[in-house]
């Protein structure tokens, strides 16, 4: 691929990411037993955030994540475990392919979401997740805020780690669009 080709591939993602992120789903959800969740910030779903038959798909979600302060961490797919983070926020870029997930733990809190490839999730510390079933060829970009623990919990937090994940930092943007995302507007301390 020429980088004119190159350049006009990317140009064509980040504006149709730019269009598409007007107004991400959000859904908000309650704890669920041992899942904490996060009541007060939504988990955004950006639907066909890139292109989905872009070339390298991957690389146009690494490079728009850390354009905007989210540097990429992994390519891989979604654990089939019930699982979060308890000390940060996470964005996952779906490259390839399609799953369907279930975040905030099992029904009746839990819901079920199709994600395709061009999607973006980003998740709030303490949301549960994990895949239900995946195409076999899926392909995720995982990235976090900078400076912030990645580690996974599958167990309840004591009170002191459940004040330590509602302490932790908001992101400094949305991992898409930079300071003047959705993001910015959809999640707000509580009052």
């Amino acid at each position: 691929m020429t980088d004119s080709i190159r350049h006009r591939a990317a140009a064509t993602a980040h504006k149709s990411a730019h269009d598409a992120l007007v107004q991400p789903d959000t859904l908000l959800l309650a704890p669920n037993g041992w899942i904490p969740n996060n009541a007060h910030l939504p988990v955004l779903t950006y639907r066909a955030a890139l292109e989905p038959d872009a070339a390298d798909l991957a690389s146009l979600f690494e490079s728009a994540f850390a354009r905007n302060g989210w540097p990429p961490r992994w390519r891989n797919g979604v654990y089939d475990f019930d699982h979060f983070h308890p000390s940060t926020h996470e964005v996952l870029g779906f490259a390839r392919g399609h799953a369907r997930l279930v975040v905030g733990g099992p029904a009746p809190i839990g819901r079920e979401l199709r994600v395709d490839a061009g999607d973006v999730v980003v998740l709030p510390a303490g949301t549960g997740h994990r895949r239900l079933a995946a195409s076999a060829d899926l392909l995720v970009v995982g990235a976090y805020p900078p400076g912030q623990d990645t580690g996974i919990s599958r167990a309840a937090l004591s009170a002191d780690g459940l004040r330590a994940l509602h302490a932790v930092r908001f992101p400094p943007s949305d991992p898409l669009a930079g300071a003047d995302g959705p993001l910015a507007t959809l999640w707000r301390a509580p009052s």
